[in-house]
């Protein structure tokens, strides 16, 4: 089993949030610094996000197509790439294979998580 990082003193969420038909799928993890990520599996298709707090995405497997609100260009994304939406926005995102990421909440302007 491939092993990415030391869980100790964070919080998992253990319930899924399932969104659009349960075709995206995430968990909450709760750092023991305090920092809230998701860890998402989206189905090929097309979607419509939405974001409370400033969001960075960051692609684990696969890639995926993303238009943010009031762009009119999609922008692609692969493995080790990342993007973000800021708070109180949306975007819409397009997986033509199964799609395995992370969000960042709280965090904007692509800035590396600690």
């Amino acid at each position: 089993m491939e092993r990415d990082g030391d869980f100790n003193g964070a919080t998992i969420i253990s319930k899924a949030r399932l969104l659009h038909g349960g075709r995206v799928a995430t968990r909450s993890v709760i750092t023991g610094e305090g920092e809230m990520k998701s860890l998402g599996l989206m189905h090929p298709g097309t979607y419509r996000l939405t974001t409370e707090a400033p969001e960075t995405v960051e692609i684990l497997q696969g890639s995926c197509r993303v238009k943010l609100a009031g762009e009119q260009a999609w922008n692609t994304y692969q493995a080790g790439e990342r993007f973000s939406v800021p708070a109180n926005s949306f975007y819409e995102i397009e997986a033509d294979d199964v799609l395995d990421y992370v969000t960042h909440h709280g965090q904007a302007g692509g800035a590396a998580p600690a």
